[in-house]
């Protein structure tokens, strides 16, 4: 068998006549079986009309039952792990001949591991200030913040205005509408466009004025564009936070104290910061690993992750609010684009899939019946149900597959040689 590049391989097989004739035979029963003919009941027409009159059909069928049943004799015979649809070419298909043809096709890698314990990684254990947790509980202080409402005067910056918006000219479509918008004057999140205008207005009054998105603007409706709005100031506010003391830490939750929500908050952050680090530590020990170890990846695995990476982009577009039917995708320019991280992803994968097997790691059935019971109450339907639904569909298998890859991340994290620097 011998190899033509990378993981592909080139076959030269024959199915000799008596096979032929063996499988013509029973496609001919089966038409005859089937097809009424005139003067004949069905199943009593002669084999040899049969065959004179479905000709071409039989050689056709004949044709597609004998190659994938003498390749996969093949292929267990020489115990290949075939990946994708074997390319068939050079068919040579006559009367009385043995059936003759090339097959090319790309077999699943055979890896050696290299090391994989003891990896060198940069990683440090984060570090949480008093200023962090200070900064934490001031986010936590604006979200139980009040709004009060203000006798009417001009608005100034730092005023919160509550206002009716109604665009009248620059985007396309249905125009925007937004019956009671707050609007922080002071806010840096807040456009220029909406702070200038709004500064100085009384309520009641309305005013047309531009507001010009940026370009990165979350919502691809409005990034880059300037839009002409008409807007009525309809009230003003005032933001009031409530003062950080032992009440403030009980209306938070069950906490005893101020000291104890800042040590709460404390461990939050460090757990934050934890999990973000161990997981960029872990990406480069990925990244390590597919250094470190050389074999040649199918093709079709490739495609299959550049597709799967296009279809997770798709639905993050969707997701912004774009149309994805519109766009023209040129697939040979995707496929360019994407191929080296592709490689790099499938080769990360095979390498993890060969640890697993190698350290036999696994998720428990426990495990497993966790990510089935928090779907299941996400979509408040009965555990037993969603499990019939996700078996069925091949999700429960990618979630064991997703349990067992992190477990063994957590494996070559664990066994990894960390330093500072």
């Amino acid at each position: 068998m011998p190899l033509i590049e990378g993981c592909r391989y080139g076959l030269d097989v024959e199915v000799p006549v008596n096979e032929i004739d063996e499988e013509t035979e029973r496609v001919v029963e089966q038409i005859r079986q089937k097809v009424k003919l005139p003067g004949f009941r069905p199943g009593k027409a002669p084999a040899s009309l049969i065959r004179q009159r479905f000709d071409t059909d039989i050689r056709q069928e004949v044709l597609e039952k004998l190659v994938p049943k003498a390749l996969q004799r093949h292929f267990e015979d020489e115990h290949l792990n075939v990946v994708g649809t074997p390319s068939i070419k050079d068919v040579h298909f006559h009367k009385g001949e043995p059936l003759r043809f090339k097959a090319e096709f790309e077999v699943a890698p055979e890896i050696e591991l290299g090391q994989y314990r003891g990896l060198p990684v940069v990683y440090k254990q984060p570090e949480v200030s008093e200023e962090d947790v200070d900064q934490r509980l001031s986010a936590l202080r604006d979200q139980k913040a009040e709004y009060i409402n203000i006798d009417p005067r001009p608005a100034e910056a730092g005023d919160f205005a509550v206002v009716s918006l109604e665009s009248v000219a620059g985007v396309e479509g249905e125009p925007i509408k937004q019956d009671e918008l707050m609007l922080d004057l002071g806010g840096e999140q807040t456009l220029a466009g909406f702070k200038d205008n709004l500064v100085g207005m009384t309520p009641g009054e309305e005013k047309e004025f531009e507001v010009t998105y940026p370009e990165d603007y979350g919502h691809e409706r409005l990034s880059g564009k300037t839009v002409r709005f008409l807007a009525r100031l309809k009230g003003l506010r005032r933001k009031e936070l409530p003062e950080l003391n032992d009440d403030f830490a009980k209306d938070m939750g069950d906490f005893t104290d101020l000291a104890d929500l800042r040590e709460n908050v404390r461990k939050a952050i460090f757990r934050e910061r934890e999990y973000e680090a161990q997981e960029e530590a872990k990406t480069k020990l990925i990244d390590t690993l597919v250094t470190s170890h050389e074999f040649p990846v199918p093709e079709a695995y490739v495609e299959r992750q550049i597709e799967l990476s296009v279809e997770q982009k798709l639905r993050q577009f969707q997701a912004a609010g774009m149309d994805v039917r519109n766009l023209q995708l040129d697939w040979e320019k995707v496929k360019s684009s994407q191929r080296d991280k592709a490689v790099h992803d499938v080769k990360a994968t095979l390498l993890l899939d060969k640890i697993a097997i190698t350290e036999s790691i696994d998720p428990t059935q426990d495990e497993v019946d966790r990510e089935v019971h928090r779907a299941a109450k996400q979509e408040r339907q009965p555990a037993a149900a969603v499990r019939m639904r996700m078996e069925k569909d091949g999700t429960l298998r990618r979630i064991a597959s997703s349990i067992r890859t992190a477990k063994t991340l957590n494996f070559l994290f664990e066994q990894a040689t960390k330093t500072a620097e």
